[in-house]
């Protein structure tokens, strides 16, 4: 049986009918470490995965009502972008080259003072879903206010998103204190609660803006509601001096206290860590969240990521804002996330390129507690795939799929996104979003908020 020369074509002569069969010149699992499967097919029933295997016997096996051939490409997982601030799109490049506190207080407080609304968060978010989709990511981790917005405009999309149920004890224009922004929360969880592609965590903003009493009741409904706890922690040496001198005590420490380190945590930065801190966040089961860029460009260090990740913590992937980071892009955390372990641990063979692949898939959905739905090519999960074109001139020759994914390719070379089982970029094209009104609510809050800064 020939193919048809199209990237999608039908053949009904064979014998279960499917939705989709996604053949590609490479499929990389990620459950299994290192593992390339060479002319495979994954096959898609309702969403999830149903089947992987080579594409001569899915042909044999299945009848697709639709095929998408890839013979120059690789296919993986989608990629999770564990921790992000995806309205900020609209604050790209409005104060650069600044350290953290003067760039919040001085510049970005301020502009969401003024600025920040319903719709201002929808439409931020559809343009990061729009960036973060042509980089192959299929999930992000929010946290910003008014997340019922994020959570429509991600389902208008098509994309899966963990909202924020955001706490911090500063009035703003979505929550006058700490109990209305809870009961926010919590009532956006129960209208978007039986959403497939939406899930939840609690999201308190950092232990310098949120105070005990705050804390207690989060943990209570973290684990009530069985969400982890999304949290900047460790970011800079400035906010542990200040807990020092507030507290007595390093952040880490009164977090422990407050019942807050857990399974459930989601350690944002953990830039700054002493051994005993990494040991505590192994033995109780937490995550790190690793922003790289970020952390570089608002000058706040370099996380121990080798050391996290031999004494075996969950390490996942995050881009930030695309304020403080410029771009939501975990192709290139993967990349800045290696390069960078092997430099300021003078190792090159930490955090090699099959584990950096796995902190921005599997390692992200295990952190978001989604590890029995996405992060993998494994049936039964949900078909959320990214295919990588590796047909460029810049690209060859190719020796190891997993090595150029994550030291050779860009999110320009990103074809295809399915979120389970929908097309959502299709050679490059989208699916599910409209390039030029995009342009145009990027134009249009460009100019509100340079009139204000």
């Amino acid at each position: 049986m020939k193919p048809c020369p199209s990237r999608a074509f039908c053949c009904m002569d064979t014998t279960l009918t499917v939705d989709l069969c996604v053949e590609a010149r490479h499929v990389v699992p990620v459950d299994r470490p290192g593992l390339v499967l060479d002319e495979h097919a994954v096959v898609v029933e309702a969403g999830r995965i149903l089947d992987l295997l080579p594409i001569e016997t899915a042909r044999a096996r299945y009848a697709a009502r639709e095929y998408v051939r890839l013979p120059t490409h690789v296919v993986l997982p989608g990629l999770v972008n564990v921790h992000t601030h995806a309205a900020m799109a609209l604050m790209r490049g409005l104060a650069d080259d600044l350290p953290l506190m003067e760039w919040l207080n001085r510049h970005i407080w301020p502009a969401e003072a003024q600025h920040v609304s319903t719709q201002m968060v929808r439409d931020g978010t559809l343009l990061a879903c729009a960036e973060m989709i042509r980089g192959g990511i299929t999930c992000f981790n929010d946290m910003y206010f008014f997340p019922e917005e994020a959570g429509r405009a991600a389902l208008s999309v098509g994309m899966r998103a963990a909202l924020g149920m955001i706490c911090i004890e500063i009035p703003t224009a979505y929550a006058s204190d700490a109990q209305d922004y809870l009961h926010k929360g919590l009532a956006m969880r129960d209208a978007f609660k039986h959403e497939s592609l939406l899930s939840f965590c609690m999201a308190p903003h950092a232990p310098y803006t949120v105070q005990n009493t705050t804390f207690e009741r989060i943990v209570t409904y973290a684990e009530e509601l069985q969400v982890p706890i999304h949290l900047h922690l460790h970011e800079t040496l400035d906010e542990i001096r200040e807990s020092m001198q507030r507290f007595g005590m390093r952040p880490l420490q009164r977090m422990q206290r407050l019942g807050v380190v857990g399974p459930g945590l989601i350690a944002v930065h953990a830039v700054h860590l002493e051994a005993d801190e990494i040991e505590l966040l192994r033995a109780c089961g937490s995550h790190v969240a690793h922003c790289p860029s970020s952390n570089l460009k608002l000058g706040s260090g370099i996380a121990p990521l080798s050391a996290l990740l031999a004494a075996g913590v969950n390490v996942a992937l995050g881009t930030d804002s695309a304020a403080s980071n410029n771009r939501l892009d975990i192709l290139q955390e993967a990349r800045t996330a290696a390069l960078l372990a092997k430099g300021s641990t003078g190792q090159p063979t930490t955090v090699p390129a099959e584990q950096a692949l796995h902190l921005c898939t599997l390692g992200g959905a295990r952190a978001l507690g989604l590890e029995h739905a996405i992060g993998s090519i494994t049936p039964g999960k949900y078909a959320d795939l990214t295919a990588v074109n590796l047909d460029a001139c810049e690209l060859a020759p190719r020796y190891h799929p997993i090595s150029h994914l994550v030291y050779a390719v860009g999110r320009e070379n990103v074809s295809d996104v399915w979120v389970a089982g929908r097309h959502l970029l299709d050679n490059r094209r989208f699916t599910t979003l409209d390039e030029t009104e995009l342009a145009a609510k990027a134009a249009f809050w460009q100019q509100r908020l340079a009139a204000q800064a």
